[in-house]
């Protein structure tokens, strides 16, 4: 009996959640083609570096997806279903903080958190949970309403969930069942034709465009999916060419002449698409929203803590000095005065993860030192930047106002509510992973790795 792992159908949910989504939001395929235009000619002009954070079949596979649901249920479900796909929880996101608009959500990643399994296809989803037990968001009177809504949906077919259990359980799917699990969970993010509420959707969206796309329907959806590109900024102006329009900015560190770090952002603004909207006298119109988009990423190398730390503070220096000079401008001189200009200078400043391979032209004879950089200065090492695999609130903030069609409101005089990561964890009843860690276990277990081979063991740091 032929059976499909956990790799397999991960790979094949993202690949089929990518035509769907394609074919709803036709942009989002001129975006993809434009990405694979742009790493080719990446690839041709550099060579093996343009390999440098991944394979060139890696990255062009490589997408993240984006969804949004009302209540800890619900994420509970998606949890579920991707924990068939071998996605796992990583890392705690609150956006009502990181956002200057008004954003009511928590988020979490769920993505691969083995380095072999990312190597197959290290398919992310970032997901979000809106935040109704916020009062600067939320009256009583709004959050008796939207709990009552929200309690009268299934966004999930029992059919799906227990086939996801399967998969989670055994680590893969009978081909049959495997099928059956595919169609049913690219189906549950498909866009719905069912008519939305017109007046319940604009109360919400009086909040909130976010919780309006959350709470406003019976039904969840996906809202952008993110290819990968080699090089974002030569992307944004050939998007803009094509007279896509894009948001104002790319989010994230500014493109400078130092290695690539963290995450930079960007994407083509919400579009408005056709909806069916039901009236108060219970006719049916056509109306049009915005809230999908089209995301685009280029990822660097991870960031330890205090590397994330000097990130951070080199983003407060920028904001002040941007006043100035504008932001891009001010963040290249910035970095270049604060951040160091090579990858070699982040391992020896402790700013940056690695994993260290032998080299095969390493020395054959001597005993060979007992330090990390001093293998790397006498060749019998080289270093190889993990990439970040997670996501910068501030960042995601930003995408997000940039495709919002209002600002919303929010009452800051009002105490906000402390949802927090071991909250998230008990609601979802699983444990939530440090993306710090996961990278740390990466670099020691390499490190370990060349101990062992050079008979170093407990001697090498």
């Amino acid at each position: 009996m032929t059976t499909i792992r956990q790799w397999q159908l991960r790979a094949e949910f993202a690949r089929r959640l990518s035509d769907m989504y394609g074919r709803e939001v036709p942009a989002y395929t001129t975006l993809v083609d434009v990405s694979r235009e742009v790493n080719a000619a990446v690839l041709e002009r550099s060579g093996a570096d343009a390999e440098r954070l991944g394979s060139i079949a890696r990255v062009t596979a490589e997408r993240h997806g984006a969804i949004r649901v009302g209540t800890p249920r619900e994420l509970q479900q998606v949890a579920r279903i991707f924990g068939a796909l071998g996605m796992h929880p990583v890392g705690f996101y609150d956006l009502r903080e990181a956002a200057t608009s008004a954003v009511p959500v928590i988020s979490t990643a769920f993505r691969p958190i083995e380095a072999d399994e990312l190597a197959r296809n290290p398919f992310r989803v970032f997901t979000s949970l809106l935040t109704p037990g916020d009062p600067r968001f939320f009256d009583d009177d709004l959050r008796a309403r939207l709990a009552n809504f929200l309690a009268g949906r299934e966004l999930f077919p029992p059919e799906l969930i227990d086939l996801a259990d399967r998969a989670e359980r055994e680590k893969e799917l009978p081909q049959a069942q495997a099928e059956r699990f595919l169609n049913l969970a690219v189906g549950s993010f498909a866009l719905s034709g069912e008519p939305v509420d017109k007046a319940w959707y604009e109360t919400l969206e009086q909040v909130s465009a976010v919780a309006a796309d959350i709470g406003g329907v019976r039904s969840t959806h996906i809202n952008h999916l993110t290819p990968r590109v080699l090089d974002i900024d030569e992307l944004y102006r050939t998007m803009t060419e094509r007279g896509i329009e894009m948001i104002d900015a790319i989010q994230g560190p500014p493109r400078w002449e130092g290695p690539d770090v963290l995450l930079r952002q960007t994407s083509f603004r919400a579009l408005a698409e056709p909806r069916r909207m039901r009236l108060a006298d219970g006719s049916v119109t056509t109306g049009a929203l915005r809230v999908r988009f089209g995301e685009v990423e280029a990822r660097g190398i991870a960031l330890t803590h205090r590397g994330r730390a000097r990130y951070d503070l080199l983003l407060e220096e920028t904001d002040r000095r941007a006043t100035e000079s504008g932001w891009d401008e001010a963040a290249r001189t910035v970095w270049r005065e604060g951040f160091p200009g090579t990858e070699r200078s982040l391992i020896d400043e402790g700013l940056a993860f690695f994993t260290y391979r032998l080299r095969d032209d390493r020395p054959r004879h001597g005993r060979p030192p007992t330090g990390v950089t001093d293998l790397l200065d006498q060749g019998w090492l080289r270093a190889e930047p993990i990439v970040y695999e997670d996501f910068l609130p501030r960042s995601a903030a930003g995408i997000f106002q940039s495709n919002l069609s209002g600002e919303g409101t929010r009452d800051n005089t009002r105490e906000g509510v402390g949802y927090d990561l071991d909250w998230l964890a008990g609601e979802i009843d699983r444990d939530i992973h440090d993306p710090f860690s996961l990278y740390e276990q990466q670099q020691s277990a390499s490190i370990a790795e060349v101990a062992k081979a050079l008979d170093l063991a407990g001697e090498l740091g």
